[in-house]
């Protein structure tokens, strides 16, 4: 999975506030990132809902190390509690998005999803006025949560972000919503 990003665009910054850290997912990260995703009921929503599994987990740790894009999510005491990745869509190139995102359920419903959301669309948003959001169309979690953001569904799409096509639910959040919106914070 390797993403084309527009040439002023840093898909790899290291991002702070309130004791988490995002910061590029490297190979040492492994241990740590697998650890972070056992629990089975952090993909429950997802399509592949067994990725808690270690054999199954490698696999997308390896396309999530591939896209250098994948930021680490790291709370104050440098323990990684989950993953989340700039890209493009391979329909529409200039569409800088975000997602392959989870946390530990410790960390869901709280400060920590609200910290992240605000690192990651204020980091994209000094370089566009739009982030993409593709949602497997059974992870009604996701899409509720993208909604409150201030994002709206734009259509469905058969898009590769990941070595093969796959139908996706999208969602536009413009600087502008999220600005008005700002999850409360």
């Amino acid at each position: 999975m390797a993403f084309m990003f527009p040439q002023d665009f840093d898909p790899n910054p290291i991002l702070t506030e309130g004791g988490l850290t995002l910061s590029p997912l490297l190979e040492r990260d492994r241990q740590g990132l697998t650890q972070a995703a056992s629990d089975p009921l952090i993909w429950a929503g997802h399509p592949v809902r067994n990725r808690h599994e270690p054999a199954v987990f490698e696999p997308y740790f390896d396309m999530l190390l591939a896209s250098n894009a994948a930021l680490a999510i790291r709370d104050k005491t440098d323990r990684i509690i989950g993953c989340t990745v700039f890209y493009t869509d391979t329909n529409a190139p200039s569409r800088l998005s975000i997602g392959f995102t989870f946390l530990e359920r410790a960390h869901w419903g709280g400060n920590t999803n609200r910290i992240v959301k605000r690192l990651t669309l204020g980091h994209l948003f000094t370089y566009c006025s739009e982030a993409w959001f593709h949602i497997a169309p059974d992870n009604l979690r996701s899409q509720t949560a993208t909604m409150r953001l201030g994002a709206v569904f734009t259509h469905e799409a058969d898009i590769d972000l990941a070595g093969g096509a796959t139908r996706w639910r999208c969602y536009c959040l413009t600087q502008e919503a999220w600005q008005t919106n700002d999850m409360g914070c």
